[in-house]
């Protein structure tokens, strides 16, 4: 019983942190007319979005696995294809295009 009630509150914690706030007034430019969000295409800013709820903020791991090596394992197209298309536990799609292209590229350099 003890298992079951484990799966379901880190299942639905999951679904809950993939799914994100989307405040919507955060994506909108400022007066200036551009925007400091992740959309401005910075990969760090983009993993802390979208990724750092599971994986941790250092990479070090959590709901899902550690990522600090994860270059060590697997190559930017390896990484790109498990961002795009989920793997396990990891719904597919959180990061499309060129952001999970930027994503795969930084985190293919953590060896």
């Amino acid at each position: 019983m003890k298992k079951k009630l484990l799966a379901l509150l880190m299942g639905t914690s999951l679904v809950l942190a993939a799914c994100g706030g989307g405040d919507e007034a955060k994506d909108k430019p400022a007066e200036g007319g551009t925007t400091t969000t992740a959309d401005a295409g910075d990969a760090a800013k983009l993993y802390e979005n979208k990724c750092s709820s599971c994986h941790g903020q250092n990479l070090e791991g959590g709901v899902g696995p550690s990522l600090e090596k994860v270059g060590g394992k697997l190559d930017q197209a390896g990484i790109e294809k498990i961002i795009t298309e989920g793997k396990g536990a990891m719904p597919a799609g959180l990061l499309q295009g060129e952001e999970a292209s930027k994503v795969a590229s930084w985190l293919a350099e953590k060896k």
